[in-house]
């Protein structure tokens, strides 16, 4: 389940979640259950969600010996089975959730009251898989986040709406902004036909010159653009890279090049600039993008007992948890030691092998051949298959490292329990979770 629109209100906002088969679930607060800084609830609205579930969802909150105590009660029809690794997974988000910020405020980047510093951040692409979850992250720490959308805006979500034309960007885009987050652009994934890889370079480096130069015009403090490990090339012969390391070779490292290239604009007027190098993201959700669909694909493969393995899986994979990306891409906005590349990925690299064993074993599932490579290139093309689902990809996060930089999830199994509902709570199950009959 994901977030497709976050309530504006939780006194009587409502919020949309993406569920599987093309279903939605429609979450709205309830006024009568609203108690300011203490309590607000909300109910299960749409069909045939509300009749199936009769969900109703009390959130309380109370200053126990000068910490907060989350009470979360549900009244439902659903069984307890299958409701323990959604609440699982809240726990841990949850725990991970608040640990990560107080990080984050210790950074030294507050006001002279000893507040955290409030930002009103930009952002393209805000409603893609990094989008959603980054904007929710940012919002929960108090920060304002405006939606630049294509479109025509709208007036009525739970953020601020700016049309936003990639080709003649308004003088007056960023007014009133702290920062730029730049996640846009057409997705990597599919054959690499010819106007497929135009598409994928018109849509990265026009767009990201001209918000550059806006950025640089309007006063913005800090310019974050969405990069890519691709930069390496798809060969790394067992060598491990970092952000020092030069350009590889082939068409997303020529992209990713240019792309990077086309952020100098703020660099040169001041905007401190970040290029964020994501790996492979890892999210358990089928997202309406391809990239969000990987691990769910992979999952599949793994449950038809044949394996998540290509060939003989020798190749590396760099990959990294969404919860430690949009980490990542909020450290960014707040740190001001961060400028230039930095890579997104875990700090422990496998192989495609590797991946593949973990995930069958998590599963339970035998492992018992491998997918042939021409199976990839026949849905992406020789030159896509190369790029994308064979790339041979090693790369370390060595500035992250430096700064001893928390990740929630270094280790690959630890990501692949969160991402797939195996988490155990934390402490013990009915310390957590009551049933009431």
């Amino acid at each position: 389940m994901t977030v497709v629109s976050g309530a504006d209100s939780l006194k009587d906002g409502t919020t949309e979640f993406s569920l599987p088969a093309g279903q939605k679930w429609i979450a709205r607060h309830q006024p009568q259950g609203f108690v300011d800084h203490e309590q607000f609830v909300d109910e299960a609205a749409n069909t045939p969600i509300k009749q199936l579930t009769k969900w109703r969802h009390e959130h309380r909150f109370e200053e126990v010996g000068g910490t907060t105590r989350i009470t979360d009660t549900v009244h439902t029809t659903a069984p307890e089975k299958v409701l323990s690794p959604a609440f699982a997974y809240r726990q841990h988000q949850l725990a991970e959730d608040i640990a990560f910020l107080k990080r984050m405020n210790q950074l030294g980047t507050t006001d002279y009251d000893d507040q955290p510093r409030t930002l009103t951040v930009a952002m393209t692409g805000s409603r893609g898989l990094v989008g959603t979850a980054l904007s929710a992250q940012l919002s929960t720490a108090g920060h304002k986040v405006i939606q630049l959308v294509r479109g025509t805006p709208r007036h009525n979500g739970a953020h601020e709406q700016r049309h936003w034309d990639t080709e003649d960007p308004d003088a007056t885009l960023f007014d009133g902004v702290d920062a730029v987050v730049h996640l846009a652009g057409e997705s990597i994934m599919g054959r690499f036909t010819d106007e497929h890889k135009a598409d994928i370079y018109s849509s990265r480096i026009g767009p990201t010159r001209r918000l550059a130069r806006l950025a640089a015009e309007s006063g913005v403090r800090t310019f974050i653009s969405a990069s890519a490990i691709g930069f390496y090339g798809t060969d790394a012969g067992g060598r491990v890279h970092t952000e020092s390391d030069s350009r590889g070779d082939g068409f997303l490292a020529d992209v990713v090049d240019e792309w990077e290239r086309a952020t100098i604009y703020a660099k040169n007027a001041g905007v401190r600039t970040v290029n964020i190098r994501t790996g492979l993201a890892l999210s358990g959700a089928w997202g309406q993008c391809a990239r969000s669909r990987c691990l769910p694909l992979l999952k599949l493969s793994a449950q038809t007992a044949l394996s998540a393995r290509f060939g003989n899986g020798d190749f590396w994979m760099s990959w990294v948890a969404l919860d430690d990306l949009t980490d990542i891409y909020f450290r960014a906005l707040i740190d001001d030691s961060l400028t230039g590349p930095v890579n997104a990925t875990a700090p422990t690299t496998v192989t495609n092998a590797e991946l593949s064993k973990t995930l069958t074993s998590l599963l339970h599932r035998p492992e018992l051949i491998g997918i042939p490579e021409f199976g990839p290139k026949l849905l992406l093309g020789d030159e896509g298959a190369h790029e994308l689902a064979l790339a041979d990809q090693r790369v370390e996060p060595a500035k992250l490292i430096s700064l001893d930089h928390h990740f929630r999830y270094p280790h690959l199994i630890d990501a692949l329990r969160h991402e797939l509902g195996k988490e155990d709570f934390l402490g013990t199950k009915e310390d957590f979770l009551s049933t009431k009959r």
